[in-house]
């Protein structure tokens, strides 16, 4: 009889492969096949080397599979014995499926096991300085999904911004109905908003303004990438370090001034017989 394989349902994190975590490594390092979701970087799905990689992402309504075939692949394959990763943006059970995901494995007996990722409602915020919760400004935080307008006024209808972070994902392409609905709701016009797209990534760009301006269409930050919308007085920090980074450069400078032309005097090197 063949012994049943094992299924890890695995976070990549929020886009930079540098914050995958090592038990995401090590699990993609053993796989025999991974099934992978859009936005997972590459880099991050090439360690998956002696692997199976099958792409299963969801994007803007196109489906390379339903939900129903994921996890029947899931169960099939674990039953041939192999090691499968369902390998997901982010934390596989924050907006990733991986709760129906670990249900369908639970009733088909199949072994497996959760590895959590860092989630962008998280990481984007805070790779733009932005830290989700600040003693001074918020005491907690919610995270909700704005791509479906009926799902995000029922999570969002008795919320208040006192003393509260409302971080949106999946909402950029509503980004405007989503602010005039918070602000007709009771929220305060000159709320601090921010839109961080492409958050931890090399392409990241970060759009600040007010709920105001954000119902109004003022948002610079256009992208085809994923963005996550941050909602309360924290989004008008910027705690990245950026402002200590310049004055540094600019006192580094002035304490050492290159004229045009100069060039450094060449340090001879030394060469010594090894030993």
């Amino acid at each position: 009889m063949l012994k049943v394989g094992h299924v890890s349902l695995v976070g990549a994190g929020p886009g930079d492969p540098g914050l995958l975590t090592r038990k995401a490594a090590i699990a993609l390092r053993r796989a025999d096949l991974v099934l992978y979701d859009a936005l997972v970087d590459e880099r991050v799905v090439g360690l998956a080397r002696r692997a199976q990689r099958f792409y299963v992402g969801k994007r803007a309504g196109r489906h390379a599979l339903s939900q129903q075939e994921i996890q029947q692949v899931l169960v099939s394959q674990a039953r041939r014995g192999r090691r499968v990763v369902r390998l997901k943006g982010g934390d596989p059970f924050v907006f990733g499926r991986g709760g129906e995901e670990a249900q369908a494995l639970e009733r088909a007996g199949i072994p497996y096991d959760v590895v959590p990722g860092v989630s962008s409602a998280i990481a984007a915020p805070a790779s733009a300085g932005i830290p989700v919760t600040h003693r001074d400004h918020a005491s907690g935080f919610l995270v909700v999904s704005g791509h479906d307008a009926e799902v995000f006024t029922r999570a969002v209808g008795a919320i208040r911004p006192n003393g509260i972070t409302l971080v949106v994902l999946m909402g950029y392409s509503r980004r405007a109905e989503i602010a005039s609905e918070l602000r007709d709701g009771g929220w305060d016009v000159s709320t601090p908003v921010a839109i961080v797209a492409d958050g931890t990534l090399p392409t990241q760009q970060a759009w600040r303004g007010t709920l105001q301006a954000l119902a109004a269409g003022d948002a610079a930050a256009e992208t085809d990438g994923p963005a996550v919308l941050v909602f309360g007085a924290v989004a008008a920090l910027q705690l990245d370090g950026s402002a200590l980074r310049a004055l540094k450069d600019a006192e580094d400078t002035a304490h050492h001034p290159v004229d045009e032309g100069e060039v450094p005097a060449r340090r001879e090197r030394t060469r010594r017989r090894p030993r």
